[in-house]
């Protein structure tokens, strides 16, 4: 104890003389290579830091603070026993502020392990020869690492070496004794280290490796297989293992059944000084392929390599053949035949030799007497009967000679039978579990056939009332057909229909949309695409806006065919589609796009009506205006520069004057209006045909009036004043106006006096028939009226 202490101070002490400057931090020893297993001893001075006091960690995890001890003030060592670490970082912390001093990296090596070695005899086939030597061991270091491999003869007193970068290495061409021992080291060197294995001796004879056997031969004998193969030297006592696979018929490799070695072991055979060796294999199969192959070992030597394997086909063994026949009858055609698909199964079709076939169908009262024979292919045959009971015949030939004869009931047309009942079925990937209920009858078992398409068949035969169908095709639907046996006759088969293997995603939906506003009526319809589709258990609508992606869903049951999307945005693009939901899968329809209306649908009718009103008011004021319009221009408006102008009488003075404007002058005598007419020198004649009410000549006064009126004859054409002379005494010139330089109009005042018009008022003046031409008809324009009122 006393003498460990020691040894730790004397190697800190030169750790401290060894170490870097006295005023820095740093840890030391660096980058270390230790072997595994061994103690170090690391320092950590902390003189820059003015601390004494650290911790030191290991791989980021702290270190027991009772492995390190202070030296001084500045210098700390820790002591670390039996390190096995293949490589480790150690830092060293100071206590206060806990940064890192300093660090160093350790790595461990080991020594090779595990050696062993193999000792071959390169030509077996000769006595002596040279031979290898190959040895491994286990050695778990980074490359590059260089091995160096020393084998010590210890009778030949010889010592070989072989070099390799890698955990094996091969001598050659040796000339080595059977009986001699070897002892071998193996030593591994790098750049910072070297280190050698423990040597191990071996016996040359435990590590001799034979080689293969050869020459393996298989042949049938009495339904067994005799296996041969021949075993190289050195021929000493030894034995050899056969390995036996045989292929089934869904190509499928297996071990053979080694029950007849009495240990359930592979079969092996003992053998002394013979090169070769021979076995025989039994209960194999018949028109099965077997595989074989053979390794040999000497004393307690290491076994050799398998031989490579050796094929073969077995015969067909007559014992051995288990022939299964069965039939399918249709139904009753309008000629009174059936036809029957006779089809069997226990010939393997790897079987040698030539096998034909060959049907007989009798009468079931007839039974093998008479009938007729039909020669058929190698698994199936068609042939026709009657609706009486018939019993088919199969008998099997192989290179002529008969194998076996097998034979299957017809049931008559309406034979009464008994059969299954409650036939239930339950699929699952590929796979059709079928169970029934027996008939009160005893049988001896049960055919079940099934098809997919009805042209091919396949069956199989079960004691149980439950059977497997497997290696069915996927989401196809199969019709099976339970029949129940009994002894050398059938019962009635029970059928199922479309019962499916499996079940795929739903059926493929097809949809429609009727967008509105704010709101869409999405509607869809499924389309069978598949035989077997999964029931729909649920439909989930996904709906979102085109630009944002954001879904959103509403679900319903498996009756529901339509939904109304609500609350979405007017004038706006969305994506809709539609899952369908079963057990089996889910189903999604395309996306269908469609965009929401900018306004609500319910506000367009009343403005379309409201519009429509509007429309009519226009139209039907603007016609309302243009007959107006087309009134107006028709009234006749006289041309102030081809009329008279004459004096309206006060109001004073037109009692008992009849005015009717406008109005043609020929429908009243009313219309007219005489101007004050000059004095004459004859006294005009009174005008015959006129009645009492003949308008007189009155003076109008135009100054109080203020009124102009227009002259028209009374044919209504105006009168031309250049044309028509004036009458005597009546004045030409023009009437001057305060808003007018020039007036049109002519004055029709008198140059005489006038008569009072109180005389004038009542009194009537005929006019002379021949002046009748001359008289003026005046018309009054309205705005003449209404200024009349207003004064």
């Amino acid at each position: 104890m006393y003498t460990f202490q020691l040894v730790f101070i004397l190697a800190g002490i030169s750790s401290i003389r060894a170490g870097p400057n006295s005023n820095t931090c740093s840890v030391y020893p660096k980058d270390l290579y230790i072997k595994a297993g061994e103690n170090i001893t690391i320092t950590c001075q902390s003189a820059c830091d003015g601390t004494s006091k650290i911790y030191w960690k290991l791989n980021n995890d702290r270190i027991d603070d009772s492995l390190s001890s202070m030296l001084n003030r500045t210098h700390t060592v820790l002591s670390l026993r039996n390190f096995t670490h293949p490589r480790a970082t150690l830092q060293c912390y100071t206590a206060d502020t806990q940064q890192v001093i300093g660090g160093t990296i350790i790595e461990t090596y080991s020594k090779p392990r595990n050696i062993s070695c193999v000792h071959y005899k390169l030509n077996q086939e000769e006595s002596g020869g040279l031979d290898s030597l190959t040895c491994t061991w286990e050695h778990h270091m980074n490359p590059p690492v260089n091995y160096a491999v020393e084998s010590v003869f210890h009778k030949q007193k010889e010592i070989l070496q072989c070099h390799s970068k890698k955990t094996t290495c091969t001598l050659t061409e040796l000339f080595t004794l059977r009986d001699d021992n070897i002892t071998v080291t193996v030593k591994a060197t790098t750049h910072h280290w070297n280190v050698s294995s423990e040597p191990r001796t071996f016996a040359l004879h435990d590590i001799s490796k034979s080689l293969p056997p050869k020459d393996l031969e298989v042949a049938d004998s009495a339904g067994s297989l005799s296996v041969k193969w021949r075993r190289l030297s050195p021929l000493e006592p030894g034995r050899c293992e056969v390995k036996c696979r045989k292929v089934l018929a869904g190509g499928e490799i297996v071990e053979c059944d080694h029950s007849e070695t009495g240990n359930n072991t592979r079969p092996y055979c003992l053998l002394n000084d013979e090169a070769n060796g021979s076995i025989m294999i039994n209960n194999v199969d018949s028109c099965t392929t077997y595989g074989f192959s053979v390794r040999c070992v000497l004393g307690k030597a290491i076994w050799s390599d398998w031989s490579k394997e050796k094929l073969h086909v077995t015969k067909l063994n007559k014992n051995h053949v288990n022939l299964h026949l069965w039939r399918k009858v249709s139904e009753l055609e309008e000629n009174g035949l059936r036809k029957v698909r006779v089809m069997w199964k226990g010939i393997p079709k790897d079987c040698g030799g030539t096998f034909d076939y060959t049907i007989k169908q009798t009468h079931d009262s007839e039974h093998m007497t008479g009938g007729n024979y039909t020669f058929c292919g190698n698994t199936t045959c068609d042939v026709v009967v009657n609706q009486d009971a018939h019993r088919i015949n199969l008998t099997v030939f192989q290179n002529k000679e008969v194998l076996v004869v097998k034979s299957v009931y017809v049931p008559a047309v309406g034979e009464s039978l008994p059969q299954v009942t409650n036939i239930q079925t339950l699929s699952e990937d590929k796979v059709i579990k079928v169970s029934w209920m027996a008939p009160i009858q005893p049988v001896s078992g049960y055919k079940i056939d099934w098809t997919q398409d009805g042209s091919q068949y396949h069956w199989k035969e079960s004691e149980y009332t439950n059977v497997t169908l497997s290696g069915l095709q996927e989401k196809k639907p199969y019709n099976i057909t339970v029949t129940p046996l009994f002894d050398d006759k059938t019962g009635q088969g029970t059928k199922v229909l479309h019962v499916c293997s499996s079940f795929g995603d739903p059926d493929s939906i097809a949809i429609t949309v009727v967008p509105s506003y704010r709101q869409a009526f999405v509607s869809w319809n499924t389309k069978s695409q598949k035989e077997c589709s999964g029931a729909v258990q649920s439909y989930t609508v996904n709906y979102y806006k085109t630009q944002d992606v954001l879904y959103l869903t509403v679900t319903v049951d498996n009756k529901t065919r339509n939904v109304s999307l609500k609350d979405l945005s007017p004038d706006t693009q969305y994506t809709v589609n539609v899952d369908a939901r079963a057990l089996t899968g889910i189903s999604t329809s395309s996306d269908e796009k469609f965009t929401t209306t900018k306004f609500d649908p319910g506000l367009v009718t009343p403005l379309s009506v409201a519009g429509s009103v509007i429309i009519f008011l226009v139209l039907f004021l603007g016609l309302c205006v243009a007959v107006q319009w087309k009134k107006f221009q028709e009234k006749p408006v006289p041309n102030p520069a081809l009329s008279s102008v004459g004096v309206w009488a006060s109001q004073s003075q037109q009692k008992g004057i009849c005015f009717q404007p406008f109005r043609n002058p020929s429908e009243s005598h009313c219309d007219t209006v005489y101007p004050e007419k000059a004095q004459s020198t004859s006294t005009p004649s009174l005008v015959t045909g006129y009645d009492t009410n003949t308008a007189s000549e009155y003076i109008v006064d135009y100054a109080n009036s203020g009124m102009t009126l227009g002259l028209y004859t009374e044919d209504e054409s105006p009168v031309e004043p250049a044309k028509t002379p004036p009458s005597p005494g009546e004045s030409t010139a023009l009437i001057s106006s305060d808003s007018s330089t020039a007036n049109p109009y002519r004055s029709q005042s008198s140059v005489e006096s006038p008569v009072p018009e109180t005389e004038k008022l009542s009194k009537h003046v005929p006019v002379k028939q021949q002046e009748r031409a001359l008289l003026k008809t005046i018309y009054v324009t309205l705005d003449m009226i209404e200024q009349d009122h207003k004064r």
